[in-house]
C-alpha cells in the first residue's frame, strides 16, 4: 500500500480530531464582518477558494481568494489567510511579508515551527493532519470539514460516511479504460471540482480539467469522448448527463455520495487507481515535490 492510500484512508479519523478545534477555528475565521482574503498556491489555492465562498455564504463578510502568486493586495483586507501545509511555500511567505501594517495575518499550516508560521498573528495548525505524500490529501479536506463546522454547520456526520465510502465499491469501475478526466462543481464545489482534477494530473499524469457546471457547455464538452469520465461533484444536472452519455459516449458520475468532499476523497481514490493502472507511484509523482521553495 502507498503512502498516498494510506493517507486518503486515514481522512475519517483525522477529520474527527480537527473536528475538536471547531471552537478556535470559529475565534479565527469566522468573525463577523471582517473583510477577509484567503491565498494558497495549488492545492491550496483551491482550498482557499471553496472556503471563500463558504464563509460568504455564512453570511460572515466580504471574503476573496486568490494565488499567493497573484495576491489582490490593492484592496482594504481586516485579515489575509495563508494556507501552507508545508509552511515553506515562498509564494505565501512572500504575499504576507507584503501586507501592510494592520493586517491580521493568519496561516493555517501543518508545520508549527515554519517560515509562514512565524510571519503569522494567529496560526490554526493541523499537524495532525500533515503528510509525508507529496500529493495533499488529508490536509486541505480536513480544514474544508473544520471550516464547515466553524462556519455553523453540521459536519459531524462526515467522518463515518466517509468510512462507509471508503469501504463501498468505487463509482468509476474501469478507471484503466479512461484517458480524460472533467470535474465540474458549482459554488464551493467549484474549488473542490479543480482540486480533484489536479489529483488526477499528479498521481497519474492524466489529462484532467475542471470547470463551473453551467460552464461545460460552452466550449470544453466539445473533446468528450468515449473515454471520458465527467464527474459533477456536489451538483446534478440530468440533462447534461444524458446530453453526454448519449452524444459523447463518455462516462458521467453524479450524486455519487452524500456530501461533496466525500466526493472528492472518492476522487482521490480514483487518481490512485488511475495511477496504478498505468504502472505509476503516486508517491513520486513527476517533476514534483513536497512544498515549492523558489530562490
Amino acid at each position: 500500500m502507498t503512502i498516498t492510500i494510506r493517507e486518503i484512508d486515514s481522512q475519517p479519523h483525522v477529520w474527527r480530531r480537527a473536528l475538536d478545534l471547531t471552537p478556535q477555528a470559529r475565534a479565527l475565521l469566522a468573525r463577523p464582518g471582517e473583510r477577509l482574503l484567503a491565498l494558497g498556491c495549488g492545492t491550496s489555492a483551491f482550498v482557499a477558494g471553496s472556503f471563500a465562498t463558504l464563509r460568504e455564504n455564512a453570511g460572515l463578510g466580504t471574503t476573496d481568494w486568490a494565488y499567493a502568486s497573484e495576491p489582490r493586495t490593492p484592496r482594504h483586507y481586516d485579515a489575509v489567510l495563508g494556507i501552507s501545509r508545508s509552511g515553506d511555500t515562498t509564494e505565501v511567505i512572500d504575499a504576507l511579508r507584503a501586507l501592510p501594517a494592520g493586517v491580521r495575518r493568519i496561516v493555517v499550516t501543518g508545520v508549527a515551527d515554519s517560515p509562514c508560521a512565524r510571519l503569522a498573528d494567529d496560526v490554526l495548525l493541523l499537524d495532525f493532519a500533515d503528510e509525508e505524500s507529496v500529493v495533499q490529501t488529508r490536509f486541505p479536506t480536513s480544514f474544508l470539514v473544520l471550516a464547515r463546522a466553524a462556519f455553523g454547520e453540521d459536519v459531524t456526520a462526515l467522518p463515518a460516511q466517509a468510512e462507509a465510502a471508503l469501504a463501498a465499491a468505487h463509482p468509476v469501475a474501469e478507471p484503466g479504460l479512461l484517458d480524460h478526466f472533467v470535474y465540474l462543481g458549482r459554488g464551493w464545489t467549484n474549488g473542490l471540482a479543480m482540486e480533484a482534477a489536479l489529483k488526477i494530473r499528479e498521481a497519474a499524469q492524466a489529462w484532467a480539467e475542471s470547470y463551473p457546471l453551467l460552464d461545460y457547455r460552452h466550449g470544453p464538452m466539445a473533446v468528450a469522448h468515449p473515454g471520458s469520465l465527467v464527474w459533477m461533484l456536489g451538483v446534478e444536472d440530468p440533462e447534461l448527463a444524458d446530453q453526454l452519455v448519449a452524444t459523447t459516449g463518455a462516462t458521467v458520475v453524479s450524486g455519487a455520495a452524500a456530501d461533496p468532499l466525500i466526493e472528492l476523497v472518492l476522487a482521490q481514490r480514483l487518481a490512485v487507481s488511475v495511477a496504478a493502472a498505468r504502472g505509476l507511484n503516486p508517491d513520486r509523482p513527476r517533476y514534483l515535490t513536497r512544498a515549492v521553495v523558489l530562490n
